[in-house]
């Protein structure tokens, strides 16, 4: 109902799209310009910069972000106090169900300029303090770590479930041949949970040209367009605030066909080298 029943509305993509008119208005009410959008996407200015800024924030929260999980996951694993390893677990879900706009708002309490802790702490050491939320070098740290910060205890839930799954006889058997702990996360842990890293990681590189609209609108401004504008963010200017939805549908439908391709190649490729995939 609210995945592919809406697909019909791409055709606006193909059309000088009038709101109030049909999509499948035939009559000559709404005209249709084939691939003009698209071209005129390509041709833009504004192309090359929200492909490279989405493209790496995407890529930066992938390398950063995907790592962590596991290793937090196989951490929690050899904690021995049932007590202190429910705590940690617990703690460590808390950030993914806070708001993201009430996680945007600590972020801009802790880096303002003038009352901001961060800003505080380093003055006490004698370092200028710094705007961090006009810099257009801090935004993807910014965007990145508050990221991986908020999401990475929740996402380890999947690869703790994995390890807990894993036959304890292999462990046993690896003590008796006195395998070092390091060892056996290399050759035991890991290798058994390498289908769950590899669906995981296929998923996530179906999503690479999506950047989470949300956080980033809330944290940008026209001072670090140049490193914090992206595709979801310029599909609102030009949709929302030009009302250009003819415009931005083709951007959008761009940008899902891009997904598509990377998450249907990563899939082959998946398959043909591990013999691990989604379908």
């Amino acid at each position: 109902i609210f995945s592919y029943i809406p697909l019909y509305g791409i055709i606006i993509a193909f059309q000088d799209y009038v709101p109030g008119s049909s999509f499948l208005a035939f009559d000559g009410s709404v005209k249709w310009v084939g691939i003009k959008h698209f071209i005129d996407f390509f041709k833009s200015p504004f192309f090359p910069r929200v492909m490279r800024n989405t493209l790496v924030l995407s890529s930066l929260n992938l390398v950063f972000g995907f790592w962590v999980p596991i290793a937090f996951a196989l951490i929690v694993n050899e904690l021995k106090d049932n007590y202190y390893k429910k705590f940690i677990q617990t703690s460590s879900y808390l950030p993914h169900f806070i708001s993201t706009v009430v996680v945007v708002g600590i972020l801009k309490q802790f880096l303002a300029l003038d009352t901001g802790l961060i800003n505080n702490l380093m003055a006490k050491v004698g370092i200028e303090p710094i705007n961090f939320l006009m810099r257009e070098g801090w935004f993807r740290t910014i965007y990145v770590s508050s990221g991986v910060w908020q999401s990475f205890g929740f996402s380890s839930i999947i690869y703790i479930a994995a390890i807990v799954g894993i036959d304890p006889s292999l462990y046993e058997s690896a003590k008796i041949d006195g395998i070092t702990k390091f060892k056996e996360v290399w050759y035991i842990t890991l290798p058994m949970i390498a289908p769950t890293i590899i669906i995981l990681f296929i998923l996530r590189l179906g999503t690479i040209m999506e950047v989470g609209f949300e956080k980033v609108f809330l944290l940008y401004n026209p001072g670090i367009y140049e490193t914090a504008d992206v595709i979801s963010t310029y599909v609102y200017r030009k949709g929302i605030e030009s009302s250009d939805f003819s415009f931005s549908a083709a951007v959008g439908f761009f940008n899902s066909t891009i997904n598509f391709i990377l998450i249907f190649g990563s899939n082959l490729i998946s398959r043909r080298l591990t013999q691990t995939s989604l379908w």
